[in-house]
C-alpha cells in the first residue's frame, strides 16, 4: 500500500478502494495524490472534497445530514450512483459504505480518508469498525495514519516523510508477541494491554521500520507535521 507519507508492505493482490468520509477534510494535495488510479466510494459529506477537486467518484452513500445539497446535486448531475438512507438507522454511514463496497466491488483493500478530527464518538466508531473488518484497511490523511496487524501478521514500513510519533495501540484486550525494529524503544515479544496502552509516542530511528504481533489485533499509528 503506497500512501503519500510511506509505503506499507504486506501480502495482497486485491484492488484498492478509497473511501472518503465526512470528518476532517484531507488537504487538496493529499487527496489528489491518494485518489489517483483508485476507485472512490464517497460517504455523505465526503462528496464535497470530490466536487471541490473535480474528482468523479464511483459511488455515493449516506443519509446526507451533513453534505451540502449542492454537492449531492453535483453527484447526480455527473450520473454517479447515489444511495440515500434514512437518518434513523442502525448503522453509521461509514459502516453502510464498507459493507456495500464488498457487494458492489468485491474483494478489496480499503483506504479511509476523512476519518479523523471532528467528534470523538465518530472516530471511535471508525477505528473499531475498521479493526473488525476481514480485510486490509488504512485510515489516512496528511496528518495521521492508522492500520492494523492481526495475530501472526507483520509489516515493514518505508517512510518518505519521517513521522513525529509511532504508537502501537491494542484493539483487543491483549496483544502478545509484539516485535519492533528500528524504533527508538524496541519491543521483543512484548505483551501490550488495552487497559494500559503505554506503547505510545515512540520514534522511528530509520527510514524503514518493522512491526509484528503474535496474537491479538494491534493498531499501528503514525502522526506527521
Amino acid at each position: 500500500m503506497i500512501l503519500p507519507q510511506c509505503e506499507i508492505f504486506y501480502p495482497s493482490s486485491a484492488q484498492e478502494i478509497l473511501f472518503v468520509s465526512g470528518g476532517r477534510t484531507p488537504s487538496r494535495e493529499f487527496f489528489l495524490e491518494i485518489s489517483k488510479g483508485r476507485k472512490i466510494f464517497c460517504i455523505d459529506k465526503g462528496i464535497e472534497i470530490c466536487k471541490a477537486c473535480g474528482v468523479i467518484p464511483n459511488f455515493l452513500i449516506g443519509d446526507f445530514d451533513s453534505a451540502k445539497n449542492s454537492a449531492v446535486d453535483w453527484a447526480r448531475e455527473k450520473n454517479i450512483p447515489v444511495e440515500k438512507y434514512p437518518a434513523d438507522k442502525d448503522f453509521t454511514d461509514t459502516q453502510l459504505a464498507l459493507n456495500r463496497a464488498v457487494e458492489i466491488f468485491g474483494e478489496h483493500d480499503a483506504i479511509l480518508t476523512g476519518a479523523f478530527g471532528g467528534r470523538f464518538d465518530h472516530l471511535y466508531s471508525n477505528i473499531f469498525t475498521c479493526a473488525a473488518l476481514n480485510r486490509k484497511i488504512f485510515l489516512a490523511d496528511e496528518r495521521e495514519i492508522i492500520f492494523y496487524l492481526r495475530g501472526g501478521e507483520s509489516s515493514e514500513i518505508k517512510f518518505f516523510k519521517k513521522p513525529l510519533a509511532v504508537s502501537l495501540l491494542p484493539i483487543t484486550s491483549i496483544c502478545a508477541g509484539v516485535v519492533t525494529k528500528n524504533l527508538h524503544w524496541e519491543l521483543d515479544g512484548a505483551t501490550l494491554t488495552q487497559n494500559f496502552p503505554n506503547a505510545t509516542s515512540n520514534r522511528a530511528d530509520a527510514d524503514k521500520i518493522f512491526v509484528g504481533v503474535g496474537s491479538g489485533t494491534l493498531a499501528i499509528y503514525f502522526c506527521f507535521e
